[in-house]
């Protein structure tokens, strides 16, 4: 291993941009944080926003220890943000011992970003089953092969894995794994952040207040 050290860019600590684009008004909002959430996610995918749908998922064990990933926002509803994975993975095993977790969008193109904070819950097995049936056979293979989070001899084991499993079974007959589903992360606080020039960006808050949501501004 080599002790030769790869220097910090010197430019680091001056990397920084304006933002001008858009401009965010708490009298101008929908009524509802899922309502407004949509009209952004729209714009997001109007303007070819580069994975529109991905969003650091935060997660912490009963102790309070965080962790991050990004993973892919797959339903919006009235019920919450949706998304599918391995129940036994690190963020499976946290979310089981403690349910709380935020969702971070970052729309860069769009100088925006929205945090949403709440209450996670599993989604039924009719829809984790009619949600795994529609994803690619490979990913479907792929959710069988990998035992998410756990250590894995190489990368030779894990393709040779997929193959057997790949032979094993038709396209048509790749059964759900049991630990693989969804998850609805069910808000009660989200806040909305548009990029204003001289760091003065907007911000707004939703906060539910038993079945209303308060709406706010935030200073930047």
């Amino acid at each position: 291993m080599s002790d030769v050290k790869t220097p910090v860019p010197p430019e680091l600590a001056q990397l920084r941009r304006e933002y001008s684009q858009r401009t965010l008004d708490e009298h101008d909002v929908r009524a509802d944080p899922i309502e407004q959430f949509t009209v952004w996610l729209n714009e997001a995918l109007a303007a070819k926003t580069n994975e529109p749908n991905a969003m650091t998922l935060a997660t912490a064990t009963r102790e309070g220890v965080p962790s991050a990933r990004v993973v892919l926002l797959k339903r919006i509803d009235d019920s919450g943000f949706t998304f599918f994975t391995n129940y036994a993975s690190r963020k499976g095993r946290e979310l089981a011992e403690n349910p709380r977790a935020t969702l971070v969008f970052w729309w860069a193109e769009l100088e925006r970003q929205v945090r949403v904070e709440g209450m996670i819950s599993k989604t039924s097995e009719a829809e984790a089953d009619q949600y795994f049936l529609s994803r690619p056979v490979d990913s479907r293979i792929g959710a069988l092969a990998s035992a998410q989070s756990e250590v894995v001899e190489s990368r030779e084991v894990l393709e040779r894995r997929f193959a057997q499993i790949r032979a094993h079974y038709s396209e048509d007959n790749i059964p759900r794994p049991t630990n693989w589903g969804g998850y609805t992360l069910t808000p009660h606080r989200v806040e909305f952040w548009q990029g204003r020039r001289s760091r003065l960006h907007d911000r707004v808050e939703y906060l539910l207040d038993r079945d209303r949501w308060k709406i706010q501004r935030l200073s930047p």
